[in-house]
């Protein structure tokens, strides 16, 4: 098996590279501090596995996850984060995550974690779980204002809290300036903020700025 360690703290990844090393002696571990990093370890070697940080240098919430499904299909990946919102887990689990799980968990679960991806399954924390059935029988709290935006509207909500551009977001994004703008307009249509500025505030209250 080759694991592939994505986080820009040292003693986390040591950490990580210690519990497989116990779990899996013969496991490949390669590491990377920054997104670009990992996709250039990914195109010297394909990984089995990979664990990540959502907070990296060059990639912030979503974005990194995104980029990573997309060159990765197929390959379990297990994100690490601060937040602890369920919702938030949710969104990452839609998109084709494996499994998330709060950082503040991981000495008790992450080995549990890795065990289910390898063999194949997903994972969340018991509460997470409880919060996604609820989701699914109708039986949830009300949503929040963000839980109603689709995937590509959350990405661009969150890199307007980052503080980009329009222009930043059309390039990191792929996409056009004109449709950053359609984005925006509809996140400021289903939340009922007026502007950026309520819009960031959200985010810092609800810690998805800073993941």
């Amino acid at each position: 098996m080759r694991l592939l360690i994505i986080d820009d703290h040292p003693l986390m990844r040591m950490g990580v590279i210690q519990l497989v090393r116990q779990e899996w002696p013969e496991a490949i571990v390669d590491e990377a501090s920054t997104l670009a990093e990992a996709l250039a370890r990914i195109a010297a070697a394909k990984p089995d596995l990979v664990t990540l940080d959502l907070s990296l240098p060059d990639a912030q919430g979503t974005e990194g996850a995104s980029r990573l499904l997309r060159v990765l299909p197929g390959v379990p990946l297990l994100v690490l984060s601060l937040n602890a919102e369920a919702a938030y887990a949710a969104r990452l689990m839609q998109m084709g995550a494996s499994g998330y799980l709060p950082k503040d968990r991981a000495p008790d679960e992450l080995r549990a974690a890795l065990r289910r991806l390898v063999d194949g399954g997903r994972y969340v924390t018991a509460e997470m779980a409880d919060h996604l059935l609820g989701l699914l029988s109708g039986k949830a709290p009300q949503a929040l204002p963000h839980e109603q935006l689709s995937t590509q509207e959350h990405r661009v909500m969150l890199l307007i809290a980052a503080g980009q551009t329009p222009a930043q977001i059309a390039e990191t994004m792929h996409l056009s300036v004109k449709t950053v703008g359609s984005y925006r307009a509809r996140i400021l249509e289903k939340t009922g903020w007026a502007n950026n500025t309520e819009l960031t505030k959200y985010c810092v209250q609800h810690g998805l700025t800073a993941l």
